[in-house]
């Protein structure tokens, strides 16, 4: 495995793990079709939530949330529509979120959750 490869793995059990922690249920993780992958899938009170989670080792390239930009938005929502539509599933709210994680050189990582980013 990649070392990014490793640091978005790790990013990403930290995100799940924290969604768990304020009281959501992660129902689905790397949901994966031709179009592209969701990273994480969650429900919070009754609200389906489609989660973007971005990792980083610095800030030397900005803070990881800020690359969630608006195609990258864009194209989550149409994998959300696919995936709702492939799952039958009605909804009577949807939230999308983003998780920035930011590795630490030493100690914990820090872990921002952006609820209705987008």
């Amino acid at each position: 495995m990649r070392a990014k490869d490793a640091v978005g793995a790790y990013g990403e059990r930290l995100a799940a793990a924290h969604l768990e922690q304020v009281g959501m249920t992660v129902v689905e993780r790397n949901w994966r079709c031709s179009d592209g992958e969701i990273d994480l899938i969650a429900t919070d009170a009754g609200v389906l939530v489609f989660c973007e989670v971005k990792t980083r080792s610095s800030l030397a390239y900005g803070h990881p949330a800020e690359a969630v930009v608006g195609a990258k938005a864009a194209r989550i929502r149409r994998l959300a529509a696919r995936w709702l539509a492939e799952h039958g599933s009605r909804w009577p709210e949807v939230r999308f979120d983003v998780v920035a994680v930011l590795c630490q050189p030493r100690g914990a990582a820090s872990v921002t959750h952006l609820r209705g980013a987008f």
